[in-house]
C-alpha cells in the first residue's frame, strides 16, 4: 500500500526546499514501520483494495468534502462495503459517490471555526495528528499548496489510502509515524497544524518546541486544545479519566495557552475561537460505533464530564514563529 502514497510525487514537490533531505529518506523510514506493521493492517488493505475504480468528476473540498461521479447502485454498494471495512470512522463526514460516510465528529463544524482566520494560499503545510487526513483534504480546499499529514495510527493511515484513490493526483500525503519521527529543526513548513493533540501529551511545552522547529521562520503554528477556565496560572490535571480518556494530562486555560506559546519562543499569540464541544458535534453512529460523547457527559448535567470535570472546551489559537 505505500506504492499509493506515490511518494515520487512528495520528493518533487518538495525537490529545492529545506524538506529536500527528509523526503529522500522516508521510503527506507516507511519500510521499516511497514515491517513491523498492525495486525489488523492486511484486513484494512484488503478493504482499500476493494474500493471500486471510480472517476470523481465533482470534487467539492472548500464548502464540504464531497466527491462525485458516475456510479450505479451496485457500484455504490460495494464502495459502501469497502468503506464499511475501515469502520471505526471518526473525522469527517465524507461524501463519496452517494455514500454518507456519517463520521464521530462533525469536524466541518470545527473547519468552520477555524479556517476564517486563516490563509492557506500557496502554503505547505504539515498537519501534526491528521487522523484519516480530513482536515488535509480541506486544506487544500483552502488553497494550501501541498499538505503532509503525520499520525501514527494504521487504520487513519488506511482511511486516507481509500480518499486518496479518487484524489491521486492532489498534492496530499500522510504518513503513518508521530511527530517524534522528524528529524529537529526541520525548519520547512509555512504552516503547522496540532489539533486535539496537545492535551495528550505528557510534556505539553516540549510539544510545542518541536512544532516550532518544523516551521521557517515567519511560519505560523495552528493549535486546538481542551482548555478550561481561568487565569494564567489555571491549569487542570486529571486525577486520572478526563471524559473517559486515560491519556488526558493537562487542560491549560487560554491565559495560561497563551504564556506557554510566548514561553516557547512563538510571537503575535492570539486566540480566535473558544467553543463547547456539544453532544451533536460529537457522538455515536453507524460509522463508529463506540460509546461517544454523550456517554462521556454527566447525564443529568452537561457542563460537567461523567468525573465531574468541566465539560470539553476547545480553543483554537494562532501563533508565529519568529
Amino acid at each position: 500500500m505505500i506504492s499509493t502514497l506515490d511518494l515520487d510525487a512528495l520528493q518533487q514537490k518538495l525537490a529545492g526546499t529545506p524538506l529536500q533531505d527528509w523526503a529522500a529518506d522516508l521510503p527506507a523510514q516507511l519500510d521499516a514501520r511497514m515491517a513491523v506493521g498492525h495486525g489488523d493492517l492486511e484486513r484494512w488493505g484488503a478493504a482499500v483494495n476493494a474500493i471500486p475504480p471510480l472517476q470523481a468528476e465533482q470534487v467539492e473540498l472548500a464548502e464540504r468534502l464531497l466527491l462525485d461521479g458516475p456510479c450505479d447502485d451496485a457500484t455504490r454498494a460495494q464502495l459502501k462495503a469497502a468503506l464499511q471495512g475501515l469502520i471505526p470512522w471518526r473525522k469527517g463526514p465524507f461524501e463519496v459517490f452517494g455514500v454518507h460516510v456519517d463520521t464521530e465528529w462533525r469536524s466541518d463544524w470545527k473547519w468552520s471555526r477555524v479556517a476564517p482566520h486563516l490563509d492557506l494560499r500557496g502554503r505547505r503545510v504539515l498537519d501534526v495528528g491528521c487522523g484519516n487526513g480530513y482536515y488535509q483534504w480541506r486544506m487544500l480546499g483552502a488553497g494550501a499548496d501541498s499538505v503532509v499529514g503525520i499520525d501514527p495510527n494504521w487504520l487513519f493511515f488506511c482511511q486516507f489510502l481509500a480518499m486518496k484513490r479518487f484524489l491521486p493526483d492532489l498534492p496530499a500525503w500522510h504518513l503513518p509515524m508521530a511527530l517524534e519521527d522528524l528529524p529537529p529543526k526541520l525548519e520547512g513548513f509555512d504552516t503547522v497544524f496540532s489539533m486535539g493533540v496537545l492535551y495528550h501529551r505528557r510534556s505539553p511545552i516540549d510539544h510545542l518546541f518541536d512544532l516550532k522547529d518544523c516551521l521557517h521562520r515567519n511560519g505560523e503554528l495552528v493549535l486546538e486544545t481542551l482548555v478550561v477556565e481561568g487565569d494564567a496560572q489555571q491549569v487542570l490535571v486529571p486525577e486520572d479519566r478526563y471524559a473517559q480518556m486515560r491519556n488526558v494530562w493537562f487542560l491549560p486555560s487560554v491565559p495560561a495557552l497563551e504564556l506557554w506559546l510566548r514561553r516557547a519562543g512563538y510571537v503575535d499569540v492570539r486566540c480566535v475561537d473558544v467553543s463547547y464541544t456539544s453532544v451533536e458535534e460529537q457522538r455515536s453512529t453507524d460509522w463508529m460505533r463506540y460509546q461517544s460523547l454523550p456517554e462521556f457527559l454527566d447525564p443529568a448535567d452537561h457542563s460537567r464530564t461523567i468525573e465531574g470535570l468541566p465539560a470539553p472546551a476547545r480553543a483554537v489559537l494562532i501563533a508565529r514563529k519568529p
